[in-house]
C-alpha cells in the first residue's frame, strides 16, 4: 500500500468511520431513541401552526366542559337516554360512520336506558361503531361475538407478533347486535408516549380491526373480505371505490403522524361539543323548530369522545401530558384519509451522508484555520436541525438527530484539537523562521491562515487603496505641530481600524495618505467588495470625527471640522510581497493596476466626489455584494501615463445610507450621461441640471466642497456646445493631472 494512501486511511478515513459508527450503533440504544424522539416532540408541537386544516371529513364529537356544566348535563358520566337521544338526533344528519370512544361493557340499573341507546343505535342503520378493550384476566363476556362484526383473516406474516389478549371487553350485547364493534386501545410506547397504534387486535385466535381501522373500513365500504394484511409492509384496503395502503410494522403498529391537534381542529371547525350537536340537532329534527346554520356531518365520520380535561380518557403523546385519546384515532384516520405518513428515512442512509460529510470536511479543512473549523462544526448542525425540522414539518420525513449530531460532533472535537496541537508546532517554527525580520501583525496572520510567507514578490489579484486628506498642506499652516500628530494619529487610527476590519492589509503612511492592499498576504476572494466598504466606513466615521470635533469647541479650527478625504480604489493583477534591501525591506505591492488606484484617489478632486474607482472594481464588488455597494458610471477617462480609456465610478455610499432623493438624482444623472455619449448636448444640459439639484454635496453648502459630478458634465456639455468634439470621440476624457 503506498504511504500516501495509508496516510489517507489514518488520518482521515479511520477517525470518520469510528465517530460516526461508534454514533451509528449507539443510535439502536432505546435510551438514544427516547432522547431522539424530545425534540421530535417539539417539532411536532411547533409544526402545527404551520399545517393545512383537519380533514372535514374527520369530526369530534366532544364530551367537554361545556356538555357537563349544570346547565347542560351534568356530572359524567351520563345516564343512557342522553346517549339515545344524541344517536336519534344526529342519525338525521346521515354521517358515514359514528364511532364510540366511550365504552359500554355493563348493562345500566334501567333496563329502558339501554333499550333508549338500542334504539338510537337502530336508526344509525349500521352506521355505528362501538369501542371495546382487551382484557388478559376478567372474561366478563364469555358469549361469541356477533356475526356481524367478521374478522379478518387475509394476512400475511407471522400473527403472533400481533397484540393479543385471552378476552375482549366489548359493549353489551344489544349494541353489539345494533353495530359493529372495534378495539380502541392505544397503548402507550417504551417512553410512555402514544407514538404507534396498533391496527390490529388478535382475541382468542381470531385478528380484528381496530376502531380506527374499522371506522375507515365503514366509511369506506370495506368489507373485512376486501382487507389484505402483510405483515411489515401494509394494510391494504382494496375497496370498490375506497382503496387504501396503511404502512404498519410487523405487530400491525401504524406510526401516527399527529397533525390532527385539538386546539386547530376547535378552531378549524373539527371539534363540537357533545351537549350543543345534540341539542342542535334534535330541537332541528325531532322537535321540528328548524335552526339556521345547523353544522352539517353528512357523509363524515363522526367520534364521540371525552376532550374534557376533569376526565378520565386522557394520555401522553407528543402534543403533552393530557392529551384526549380521541385525537389519537381522529390523528389515525386522518392521515389514511388523505395518505399523510409518516416517512422514516433509513439511518444507514443518513450514516452515508454523515460520513461522507465528515470524510470531506476533514480533508478540506485539515490546513484550514481553527476558526473555520470551529465555523464548520457549528454550521453542519447548524444547517441539520432545520433540515431535520423542515423534513418532518412540511412533508413528515423522520430523520435521527441526536446520533448523527453526535457522530459529527465528536469528529469535529477530534479535528479541532488535532489541529491544535498541529498549528502550536506550526506557530513556533514560522516565529523562529521570520520573527526577527516580518512585522508581528504579518507573522500572526500567517499563523492564523495556516500558510507560510514568501519572501520575494509574487503575482496576487487584490485591490489597491489610496486615501488622501482634502487640502492638508491647510492643515499644516494652521495647526502647531504637537495639535498636528494628534489630529493625525486620531484620524490614521480610524481608518486603519476600519480598513483591518474589513481584512485589508496596511501598506504604509506617506504623510497624511493612506496606502493600503485587499487580498494579500491572504488571499480574500471578496477583495473589492471589503474594499469598497472600507472606503464608506471611512467616510462614515470622518463624519462622526467631525462631528466630535465641533463639540471640543475651538480646540480645532474650522479647517478641521470640514476635513474630508478621498479615496480611490482599483482591482486586478499586481505584484506583492518583501520588496526592498537586503538589510531592509517592507511588504508592498508594484504595478500597473496599483498606478491606476492611484490616479482614481487623485482624479476624485477632478470630478468631485471623494470615492472613485476604476470598473474591475465596480465589477468585482457586485460580484460578491450584490447591490449593496451603489456606483455612478462617472464616464470613461484616459488617465496620466496611459493611452486607451477606462471607465471611471463614484462609489456613492451603502445601499442602506442612500436616500430616495440621492437615487432619483442618480437616474437622472444616468439618463443625462447617456444622451451626453450621444451628442445630444441640449437634453443632456437639462438632465444634469436636474440631477445637480439632487446631488448630496452642494457647493457653498458642504463644508470643503466646489464642485459634484452634475456640475462637471454641465461644464462638459456647455463646451463641447461650442467647441463639439471630432467625428471619432466615443465619450472618453484625457485627464491632464495624475
Amino acid at each position: 500500500m503506498k504511504q500516501r494512501t495509508k496516510g489517507i486511511i489514518k488520518y482521515y478515513l479511520l477517525p470518520v468511520l469510528l465517530c460516526s459508527g461508534i454514533a451509528f450503533a449507539l443510535g439502536a440504544t432505546p435510551w438514544v431513541q427516547r432522547l431522539d424522539n424530545v425534540p421530535l416532540d417539539l417539532i411536532t408541537q411547533y409544526r402545527v401552526r404551520y399545517q393545512k386544516p383537519a380533514d372535514s371529513r374527520v369530526v369530534i364529537i366532544g364530551i367537554d366542559d361545556s356538555s357537563i356544566e349544570d346547565n347542560a348535563y351534568g356530572r359524567w358520566p351520563w345516564d343512557r337516554q342522553i346517549h339515545g337521544r344524541f344517536m336519534e338526533s344526529i342519525s338525521h344528519g346521515k354521517p358515514a360512520a359514528l364511532v364510540w370512544d366511550i365504552l359500554f361493557p355493563e348493562k345500566s340499573a334501567d333496563f329502558k336506558s339501554d333499550l333508549i341507546i338500542q334504539a338510537g343505535a337502530h336508526k344509525l342503520q349500521k352506521r355505528v361503531i362501538f369501542g371495546a378493550y382487551t382484557n388478559d384476566a376478567d372474561p366478563r363476556q364469555p358469549e361469541p361475538i356477533p356475526a356481524s362484526n367478521l374478522p379478518i383473516t387475509n394476512i400475511q406474516g407471522e400473527q403472533k407478533s400481533l397484540p393479543s389478549s385471552a378476552y375482549g371487553v366489548r359493549p353489551i350485547t344489544g349494541l353489539q347486535m345494533t353495530g359493529l364493534t372495534a378495539y380502541a386501545d392505544t397503548p402507550p410506547g417504551h417512553d410512555g408516549v402514544r407514538r404507534a397504534a396498533p391496527m390490529l387486535q388478535r382475541i382468542d385466535g381470531k385478528v380484528y380491526p381496530s376502531l380506527s381501522l374499522q371506522a375507515l373500513m365503514l366509511f369506506g365500504g370495506v368489507a373485512p373480505a376486501e382487507v389484505r394484511v402483510v405483515l411489515g409492509e401494509a394494510i391494504y384496503l382494496e375497496g370498490k371505490s375506497f382503496r387504501r395502503r396503511i404502512p404498519i410494522d410487523h405487530s400491525g403498529y401504524y406510526w401516527i403522524n399527529y397533525r390532527f391537534a385539538l386546539e386547530g381542529a376547535i378552531n378549524a371547525g373539527n371539534v363540537f361539543p357533545y351537549f350543543d350537536i345534540t341539542e342542535s340537532y334534535y330541537q332541528n329534527f325531532v322537535a321540528k323548530s328548524p335552526l339556521p346554520d345547523l353544522p352539517s356531518v353528512a357523509g363524515k365520520i363522526l367520534l364521540v369522545g371525552q376532550i374534557s380535561t376533569g376526565l378520565s380518557d386522557n394520555g401522553v403523546t407528543p402534543y403533552g401530558a393530557e392529551t384526549p385519546l380521541v385525537l389519537v384515532h381522529a390523528n389515525v384516520i386522518d392521515n389514511v384519509l388523505n395518505e399523510d405518513y409518516v416517512h422514516h428515512v433509513s439511518s444507514w442512509k443518513v450514516l452515508i451522508v454523515t460520513l461522507v460529510i465528515g470524510f470531506t470536511g476533514l480533508i478540506l479543512l485539515t490546513k484550514q484555520s481553527l476558526k473555520k473549523k470551529a465555523f464548520f462544526a457549528l454550521g453542519v448542525p447548524l444547517v441539520y436541525i432545520p433540515i431535520v425540522s423542515v423534513c418532518w414539518t412540511f412533508w413528515s420525513f423522520q430523520l435521527p438527530l441526536i446520533w448523527p449530531l453526535a457522530g459529527f460532533g465528536s469528529l469535529q472535537v477530534f479535528m479541532i484539537v488535532r489541529q491544535l496541537v498541529n498549528e502550536q508546532r506550526a506557530a513556533q517554527r514560522i516565529k523562529g523562521m521570520f520573527g526577527t525580520y516580518v512585522s508581528p501583525e504579518l507573522v500572526s496572520r500567517m499563523i492564523n491562515s495556516g500558510q507560510s510567507p514568501e519572501l520575494g514578490g509574487h503575482q496576487e489579484d487584490i485591490t489597491a487603496y489610496f486615501s488622501d486628506i482634502q487640502g492638508f498642506s491647510g492643515f499644516s499652516e494652521k495647526l502647531p505641530p504637537d495639535q498636528l500628530v494628534v489630529l493625525m494619529n486620531e484620524y490614521l487610527s480610524a481608518c486603519t481600524n476600519i480598513i483591518q476590519a474589513e481584512g485589508g492589509t496596511l501598506d504604509k503612511y506617506i504623510g497624511d495618505a493612506v496606502v493600503a492592499m485587499f487580498g494579500a498576504p491572504i488571499p480574500l476572494p471578496d477583495h473589492a467588495f471589503r474594499a469598497c466598504v472600507a472606503s464608506q466606513r471611512v467616510h462614515l466615521k470622518l463624519l462622526e470625527l467631525r462631528e466630535n470635533w465641533k463639540s471640543e469647541g475651538e480646540r480645532w479650527p474650522e479647517i478641521v471640522h470640514e476635513m474630508q478625504s478621498r479615496i480611490g480604489l482599483n482591482s486586478g493583477s499586481v505584484i506583492v510581497g518583501n520588496m526592498g534591501s537586503n538589510t531592509r525591506f517592507n511588504y508592498t505591492m508594484m504595478g500597473d493596476n496599483v498606478n491606476l488606484a492611484a490616479r482614481m484617489e487623485s482624479g476624485a478632486k477632478s470630478w468631485g466626489v471623494y470615492s472613485m474607482c476604476a470598473e474591475a472594481t465596480k465589477l468585482a464588488c457586485e460580484e460578491h455584494g450584490g447591490d449593496r455597494v451603489v456606483f455612478r458610471a462617472l464616464g470613461r477617462i484616459v488617465v496620466k501615463g496611459r493611452s486607451t480609456a477606462v471607465p471611471i465610478f463614484e462609489i456613492v455610499g451603502l445601499k442602506e445610507n442612500i436616500t430616495a432623493e440621492t437615487i432619483e438624482g442618480l437616474r437622472l444623472f444616468e439618463q443625462g450621461l447617456a444622451l451626453h455619449y450621444q451628442r445630444d448636448w441640449a437634453g443632456a444640459l437639462a438632465l444634469f441640471q436636474q440631477s445637480a439639484a439632487l446631488e448630496v454635496n452642494q457647493p457653498g453648502v458642504t463644508p470643503g466642497v466646489s464642485s459634484n459630478p452634475s456640475l462637471v458634465y454641465i461644464g462638459l456639455v456647455q463646451y463641447y456646445q461650442l467647441n463639439p468634439p471630432p467625428a471619432d470621440w466615443s465619450g472618453e476624457y484625457v485627464m491632464t493631472v495624475k
